[in-house]
């Protein structure tokens, strides 16, 4: 018997009893349900995190600080430590929480610079801002942050800021457009908005910048304005009016380049080296480490389940593939007699099993990819809709033809006991079979 022969074989033979064929696949229909849902939540979740990572800052900078004697968030006494500085706390809706970090200085950025590995460094002009306004409009609270050397934030209208640009530009959420009076994204784009900060003295300062574009909602905060150097540069410099030149030179941190080409092993020995040096150095996926481990725990966990299932479903193929064996034993000594090998018999069984596996496997699939976009869909108008650009349920065709395989895998597994069987079996013996 030809290969394409026992393939046809196999076919037609799996749906000789077609309702126990049709048990069978449903309960291999359930696993590879479940594992096509649970991988493609972990594909829609991790590409949603990769793509805000990008809008938050490149791969290859590193956000490099000076921790303080004072140490990480806390309520209770710290000694006072000359050089700290403060940041945002880490708790802020925690009365007394307090977050402080040594300062940087130029000798600082100068000594960062000279670690090996690291290309450029530039200190973060930290700067709080009282309000923007847009004309005589309301006055609104919003936070002010620079470009990071590599970001490509996620814009809803219009462009991102020019970093090398000498007008000072900035991009709005979009959380404040109708707020400040704006129509909609696009009408905000062009127009002239107001930036008031205080310097030390108490002496309100007005800059004006022209808005470049519209950044959506994420991870990042909604009221984050993002600024150019040239308006970031004259925030700071109207903060810091009348502040001593020589007081001037401290940051909170600094953003340290590495080679774009760099490996995240060459990032990790910069980050070492950086420790040695009494620096702290964290990439943005550092930062967001922890979130996708927690995300890749809970989809394994859901993949467990589904996995369970499928030995489950395993039973299911050996009980029909033994019951199709004890039912074709005549079948099987006339083969035998007319000089059909028992690798011939063995791999005829093992097809039918495969056969299982694959319709199971396909039909869970597509039923998994046709209910997972809709519910995905649903949710991202409805439950997720503060979050643009989130696919909350993604498929890669990659893994659903692995998942597919491995099902089919379990499947021939489970038919092997089944073929051993067939294939063994006495053609005296199952001719004389009633």
């Amino acid at each position: 018997m030809k290969t394409t022969d026992l393939v046809s074989s196999a076919f037609a033979n799996t749906f000789r009893s077609k309702t126990r064929t049709i048990l069978t696949v449903l309960a291999i229909f359930v696993g590879a349900f479940t594992l096509t849902i649970t991988n493609g939540l972990g594909t829609g979740i991790n590409r949603f995190i990769d793509d805000t990572v990008a809008s938050i800052g490149a791969s290859n900078v590193l956000t490099v600080s000076k921790s303080s004697a004072a140490g990480a968030a806390s309520t209770g006494p710290q000694k006072y430590d000359p050089d700290a500085i403060a940041t945002a706390p880490t708790d802020p809706g925690r009365p007394g929480a307090v977050n402080q970090v040594s300062a940087l200085t130029d000798e600082d950025i100068t000594a960062i610079a000279d670690i090996p590995g690291v290309e450029e460094v530039t200190p973060v002009r930290s700067v709080t801002i009282d309000y923007v306004q847009y004309g005589d409009g309301q006055r609104y609270v919003a936070t002010a942050g620079g470009l990071i050397t590599g970001q490509t934030p996620q814009l809803s209208a219009g462009a991102a800021p020019d970093d090398d640009a000498s007008a000072r530009e900035v991009a709005l959420p979009a959380s404040l457009v109708e707020p400040l009076g704006f129509a909609d994204d696009a009408d905000a784009v062009g127009k002239t908005v107001t930036i008031a900060v205080t310097d030390p003295v108490r002496t309100q300062h007005l800059v004006e910048a022209t808005v470049t574009g519209v950044t959506e909602e994420a991870f990042a905060s909604t009221v984050a304005l993002t600024n150019n150097t040239a308006l970031q540069d004259a925030l700071f410099d109207a903060q810091n009016t009348g502040v001593p030149a020589d007081q001037l030179d401290r940051y909170a941190s600094a953003s340290a380049q590495v080679s774009p080409a760099a490996t995240p092993e060459q990032i990790d020995e910069v980050t070492a080296a950086l420790e040695d040096a009494g620096y702290t150095g964290r990439t943005v996926a550092d930062q967001l480490g922890t979130f996708k481990a927690v995300i890749d725990g809970i989809v394994l966990v859901l993949n467990a389940f589904a996995v369970i299932a499928l030995l489950a479903a395993s039973f299911g193929i050996v009980n029909t593939l033994l019951m199709s064996v004890q039912e074709r034993t005549r079948e099987i000594g006339l083969m035998k007699a007319m000089g059909m090998g028992s690798g011939r018999i063995f791999s005829l069984f093992s097809l039918e099993a495969v056969v299982l596996g694959l319709l199971g496997s396909v039909v869970g699939a597509v039923v998994a990819i046709g209910v997972g976009t809709a519910v995905s869909a649903q949710l991202t108008e409805t439950l997720f809709s503060d979050l643009p650009g989130l696919q909350l349920i993604a498929f890669d065709p990659a893994s659903i033809v692995v998942t597919s395989l491995a099902i089919m895998g379990i499947a021939f597994l489970a038919g092997s006991l089944p073929a051993a069987r067939a294939a063994r079996a006495d053609p005296v013996e199952s001719l004389r079979y009633e």
